[in-house]
């Protein structure tokens, strides 16, 4: 029988300028551990520390532009591209442009604080 998720649950983020996360599917709203969805909005400006993730991270972008840092350099993702880090691989995410950005990340497995392992 199909599952039907009410709502999502907004969930605390991590970076120098308030984002908000509403989490659809994964560890909080749907106690799902094999795949996470959630909905995010960051503000112009905003950025987090690196990371080292367990996890693949696909990323729609819905509006604006997010910026994916990796050791092989920078890439700009722009509304209606998508992109996808692997398990393993450094990247860091912001949002340099004012306007922000808005998208939806699919973490395989769902996405863990203990399992992110972000920079110091």
């Amino acid at each position: 029988m199909p599952t039907l998720i009410p709502k999502p649950i907004r969930v605390t983020a991590v970076g120098n300028k308030p984002k908000l996360i509403d989490e659809y599917v994964g560890r909080v709203n749907s106690k799902t551990s094999n795949i996470s969805v959630a909905h995010m909005r960051s503000p112009g400006g905003w950025e987090e520390p690196g990371q080292t993730p367990e996890f693949r991270e696909i990323t729609l972008v819905l509006a604006g532009t997010l910026r994916v840092e990796h050791k092989g350099g920078v890439m700009d993702v722009h509304a209606g591209q998508t992109v996808v880090c692997e398990p393993g691989e450094w990247v860091r995410y912001s949002t340099p442009e004012e306007e922000g950005a808005e998208y939806v990340a699919i973490c395989t497995p769902a996405f863990s604080p203990g399992t992110v392992h972000r920079d110091a």
